[in-house]
């Protein structure tokens, strides 16, 4: 999808996902869940993973997810969050630091809030 010759993700220019995804790639290692989240949405988004980061869905164009599979993974990562928050234990806590990134990072190129995770 392009807008004036820009290739876009959700509603991000493709520069603004690259940009994020090379500042998450400086950090220290190892990850956060969080960050882990992040990169598995991000690099989904852009077409560089191709199964979606909750669903494990097949990217539907060759360039990446198109917007209606943005929001439908973003939705899936939610209800995702809130089936992780009724668990207990070490696991839980693991697997919804990555579902919170997922989420805000699906969050942010779908247009639901204009800060950058």
């Amino acid at each position: 999808m392009t807008t004036e010759n820009t290739a876009v993700v959700g509603v991000r220019s493709a520069e603004e996902v690259f940009t994020a995804l090379d500042e998450i790639d400086r950090r220290c290692r190892p990850f956060t869940g969080y960050e882990q989240g992040l990169l598995e949405a991000y690099r989904w988004a852009v077409g560089t993973w191709t199964a979606a980061p909750v669903t494990a869905a097949a990217t539907a164009g060759p360039l990446g997810p198109c917007r209606a599979q943005l929001l439908a993974e973003c939705q899936a990562a939610a209800v995702a969050l809130r089936t992780a928050a009724d668990r207990t234990g070490a696991a839980r806590m693991a697997d919804g630091e990555r579902l919170l990134g997922v989420y805000t990072g699906l969050a942010w190129l779908c247009g639901h809030h204009d800060d950058r995770p």
